[in-house]
């Protein structure tokens, strides 16, 4: 009597497993075959957390990622079939934190053979001074209300791409004065464009090339998880720069 019940319970699993699989193995296979290796090689989302990339990019942002931008890779991997291109100048990418493999979105500001150096948060390419002028919008409005009374905005000309950077007065900034370094050979020197607030190449070093992920091309979305979380509505399907 108990094989019988055994049999019959055995026989009940499989048949609701074989039930089951027949009802979702289209979206299994979808997920295991093309949703999967989509995201790892071809275009992905990033949720952005922090304020590091204010006033570019703000906490609860939701940027897409073209990982196309500059080459193909094995899904799942970080092993390249093809490259076209290079990260340049004033790209912002995503890519992966040397300590602990963590994803970071930052801002190239030096590539292989560039001489970088900061004075008082003002940028030294290759010995010339980069140039800085008025921001052009209110970018205080946009940013958390914390920062609103400390923060200073500035347009940077970072090799042609036009860009905001943002300071902190009240904050103690240790970082405000780096370098002179020179980037290494397939490294690059990363930095967020809010200057006092920002985990980059200012203390963990060099990127290197294989860890980048793409280039963050545009928000998808964005929650204000500063304040109200209600939607940005006006940051949706925006483009970066």
């Amino acid at each position: 009597m108990k094989r019988a019940s055994f049999d019959s319970v055995r026989d009940h699993f499989f048949a609701v497993a074989r039930q089951q699989w027949r009802a979702w193995r289209g979206y299994v296979i979808f997920f295991a075959f093309v949703w999967v290796p989509l995201r790892s090689s071809v275009v992905d989302y990033s949720p952005v957390p922090t304020g590091s990339m204010n006033p570019t990019i703000l906490e609860g942002d939701v940027v897409w990622v073209n990982k196309l931008a500059y080459g193909l890779r094995v899904p799942l991997t970080q092993i390249h079939l093809a490259t076209w291109s290079e990260p340049r100048r004033g790209d912002i990418i995503v890519v992966l934190l040397p300590e602990d493999q963590t994803r970071l979105v930052k801002r190239v500001v030096g590539v292989p053979g560039d001489t970088i150096e900061l004075r008082d948060n003002h940028l030294i390419l290759n010995s010339a001074p980069v140039d800085y002028g008025p921001p052009t919008q209110d970018y205080g409005a946009t940013i958390a209300r914390r920062f609103r009374p400390h923060a200073a905005f500035a347009e940077e000309q970072l090799a042609g791409v036009s860009h905001p950077v943002m300071g902190l007065t009240v904050v103690s900034a240790p970082h405000r004065n780096a370098g002179p370094v020179t980037v290494p050979l397939d490294r690059y020197f990363l930095m967020g464009d809010s200057r006092d607030n920002s985990h980059d190449s200012r203390v963990y070093g060099f990127a290197h090339r294989e860890a980048v992920l793409g280039k963050a091309e545009g928000v998808l979305a964005s929650l204000d998880i500063n304040d109200t979380y209600l939607p940005r509505w006006s940051r949706f399907f925006s483009a970066l720069r």
